[in-house]
């Protein structure tokens, strides 16, 4: 998948009219930012893409762009993804001709043709990083899928006067999501025909099989992948987030001809912490904080003190193996908060380099991480300088 070329188009050209209100729905809050950036944030999380294509409406350029960039995380994630490329593309009078401006733009105006093109519903917010993943795998083995859920109600079709015409079959229908996938060179081809048809089309697989005459495949979408589409919405998924709070702790001996290192910082002192790895112990508690949280284990399992691997190993790497784990299950960092006990050197001076550190780390902003200091007051063995104690806690959630 590394040499995959995937573009990823971002549908946000509506006008939000159930919504009721002024504010279009992508540019409302919601966690870090909006919903427009909580998109993004999915898929940037995810998967590496050659560009982002965001449709917008006319003239909407710069509240979208505040919108898509008010999750401080997004630039981090963005110079993660290296090579992606932003696009802020205006709309059409539909869904369907907004798509379609986007895949002409793919065509003739970006750096590379994408291989394959994911299309996603800027007001899906709460799409999962495996549902991203799967619609990835499936274009690639079928050139064409959508995600889609069985309907728990029994589905009736209806005239115009709301009578009954049709009693449908629940378990041969399904209800479509996005993110779509496709062939890029398909859908686009699928799309030029259909936009000399005088048909409205509001979904992109109806399209690719109307007019490349294939099938799309359906593969297993998830009920949380909800589209906002009334105010309702957004109270309900706040009620079904998932919260769990993690507690951590470490305690490494003082002596010397070893570094004190602290939230991946190096600082002087005559002593340093002993142990196998470096022995960092505020990135060891941090750690077993997040696995506690993610009921994933803790750091004596994940990283042996009797495997020679790990002797001397650098903790930021060590807690960069963990994070990543974690976060595959979905996770997001809220908060981490940790207290070191240490009776010297003061931490004052340095506090702000290791949020730094540890914020870089578990790339997130430096306002979610906070650590606070403690001497012994010269009592027990933090007070007479013989090791020194660190307390973590962290509040992780995710959909």
């Amino acid at each position: 998948m590394d040499k995959t070329k995937v573009a990823l188009i971002i549908v946000a050209a509506g006008s939000s009219v159930r919504m009721g209100g002024t504010t279009k729905k992508e540019y409302l809050p919601l966690n870090n930012g909006t919903v427009l950036s909580e998109t993004a944030h999915s898929f940037l999380s995810a998967v590496k893409f050659i560009s982002i294509n965001v449709v917008i409406p006319k003239g909407d350029r710069q509240k979208a762009s505040c919108a898509f960039y008010a999750d401080p995380e997004i630039k981090d994630l963005l110079q993660n993804q290296n090579t992606a490329e932003i696009n802020f593309i205006e709309g059409g009078t539909t869904r369907q001709k907004s798509v379609y401006n986007a895949l002409l733009f793919l065509e003739n105006s970006t750096k590379e043709k994408p291989d394959y093109v994911l299309i996603h519903d800027g007001a899906r917010p709460f799409v999962s990083r495996q549902l991203i993943l799967n619609a990835v795998s499936y274009t690639q083995k079928y050139e064409a899928c959508v995600p889609g859920i069985t309907p728990t109600d029994t589905q009736k079709e209806i005239d115009g006067d709301n009578f009954i015409t049709k009693h449908l079959i629940r378990k041969n229908l399904c209800a479509v999501q996005t993110p779509q996938g496709f062939l890029f060179d398909s859908i686009l081809a699928a799309h030029k025909k259909a936009d000399s048809d005088s048909i409205e089309y509001t979904d992109d697989s109806e399209i690719y099989d109307r007019y490349s005459g294939k099938k799309t495949f359906v593969f297993t979408g998830e009920i949380g992948n909800k589209k906002i589409t009334y105010k309702e919405d957004m109270i309900e998924n706040n009620r079904n987030k998932m919260i769990r709070t993690g507690i951590g702790y470490d305690k490494h001996l003082l002596v010397e001809n070893r570094k004190l290192i602290i939230g991946g910082v190096e600082l002087p002192s005559d002593k340093g912490e002993y142990g196998h790895s470096d022995a960092d112990a505020t990135l060891h508690a941090i750690a077993d904080a997040l696995l506690g949280a993610s009921h994933a284990g803790d750091i004596g399992s994940y990283f042996p003190d009797t495997d020679a691997q790990y002797k001397d190993a650098d903790s930021k790497k060590l807690l960069s193996i963990v994070w990543n784990d974690v976060k595959k299950q979905g996770w997001s960092l809220e908060n981490l908060d940790a207290v070191i006990m240490l009776e010297h050197p003061k931490m004052l001076p340095y506090r702000n380099q290791i949020i730094a550190s540890i914020a870089k780390i578990l790339e997130v902003p430096e306002d979610k991480i906070f650590i606070k200091a403690k001497t012994g007051e010269k009592t027990g063995d933090v007070g007479t300088g013989k090791c020194i104690e660190v307390f973590a806690t962290c509040l992780l959630s995710k959909q």
